[in-house]
């Protein structure tokens, strides 16, 4: 079946509007970065890149992402990454920019996306980056055991995380490819009365021994709908230098650990393939 494509001029740029499997995708020109662009899924932010500066992390959970990914290894060491869900690559091009010579996997299921960031927002050449067309769970299945210092989950469908990418079965395997020591982040979408949420960082205490969870104060208040970032690994975490990142960031936010995460999860119940159920639907104020 043939596919939707056009350009829209915007701001003296040409925006690119063409239909993938998830909907209507975006491309808008960042009017303040010559070449910066936001990918929008139906409306919806999905991505932020800028090809001359792929190390600037334009929206909040990015740069929460990022933090994640400077702290997972001592500074330029190379690290071994698996992305679920790739959007434009924000976040790979990010780790191939700050630690060359990385070696990372993006697992994107809509692959007539992976085409169109491909084709307008191309990647490094010698950065080394495998893109692979599956569900994120399947291709994460297929990666070996212990292969990964550090798994990016920000997988959305239709603005909500599938259901099967919720649960402890999910997270058992996501320890499974994990090597000892290393780290899981997820960015999680909720809003009141945070239910979600905080049956995730339930479903996550049951896999992993270290847990933080980064957000919006607001969000962690309920609110508001917004999106957290959760750090999970089998070791310590350094939540104290996370927490002064996240701190002193643009729209600063909190970092809640230990007994404070334990009594904000407030006795949640784990989340099993029996009982997953997809995010909450985003109220459409948020991406007005």
């Amino acid at each position: 079946m043939a596919r939707n494509k056009q350009r829209e001029r915007v701001a003296g740029a040409a925006a690119v509007v063409e239909t993938v499997d998830g909907g209507l995708a975006e491309l808008i020109p960042d009017r303040e970065r010559p070449r910066g662009w936001t990918l929008l899924i139906d409306g919806a932010p999905q991505s932020h890149v800028d090809l001359d500066d792929p190390a600037h992390l334009s929206f909040e959970y990015q740069r929460r992402l990022g933090h994640i990914a400077d702290l997972a290894a001592p500074p330029n060491k190379p690290i071994q990454v698996v992305h679920l869900g790739g959007g434009a690559f924000t976040l790979a091009r990010y780790v191939a920019a700050t630690r060359p010579r990385s070696t990372q996997q993006i697992v994107e299921l809509d692959a007539p996306l992976v085409q169109l960031v491909r084709r307008e927002l191309p990647l490094d050449a010698a950065a080394r980056i495998r893109v692979r067309s599956t569900d994120a769970r399947a291709g994460l299945g297929k990666v070996q055991d212990g292969w990964a210092d550090l798994i990016i989950a920000d997988v959305f469908s239709g603005a909500r995380t599938p259901a099967h990418l919720t649960s402890t079965e999910f997270l058992a395997e996501v320890r499974r490819v994990l090597r000892p020591g290393g780290f899981y982040a997820a960015n999680l979408a909720d809003g009141p009365p945070l239910a979600h949420l905080r049956g995730q960082i339930a479903t996550a205490a049951t896999v992993f021994p270290e847990l933080a969870l980064a957000a919006d104060p607001t969000v962690l208040r309920g609110r508001r709908f917004g999106n957290a970032v959760l750090l999970a690994s089998d070791r310590e975490l350094p939540v104290a230098e996370l927490t002064r990142r996240v701190a002193t960031d643009p729209h600063p936010g909190r970092v809640e650990h230990g007994r404070a995460l334990a009594d904000f999860t407030g006795g949640a119940t784990p989340v099993t393939d029996a009982s997953a159920k997809p995010s909450p639907v985003p109220p459409p104020a948020v991406f007005r």
